[in-house]
């Protein structure tokens, strides 16, 4: 018998919901304090997944679930550009 294969899960910071790693986008924070968009889910930091909707963004953002994951404030540019990219994510 071959072993199957164990699944990551994570939970997003917007919907409270366990979801594939896969599934899902990676925050970052850097060691410099920058916050980034992780493409590939491998860089070095602190990361925080969100779902790939704008409403778990949103909610996120209303219930500052980013920061507490992060362990930092957030500065509102930030969270605007993080709605660009995620905006362009999804007309994809």
């Amino acid at each position: 018998m071959g072993q199957v294969k164990k699944v990551p899960l994570r939970k997003c910071i917007g919907c409270q919901e366990m979801k594939n790693k896969k599934e899902m986008m990676r925050i970052l924070k850097t060691a410099e304090n920058e916050i980034v968009l992780d493409t590939t889910g491998r860089k070095n930091g602190r990361g925080a997944y969100l779902c790939f909707s704008r409403e778990c963004f949103e909610k996120a953002v209303k219930s500052k679930g980013l920061e507490r994951s992060l362990k930092m404030s957030i500065p509102k540019s930030v969270y605007e550009e993080l709605e660009k990219e995620i905006e362009a994510i999804e007309l994809k």
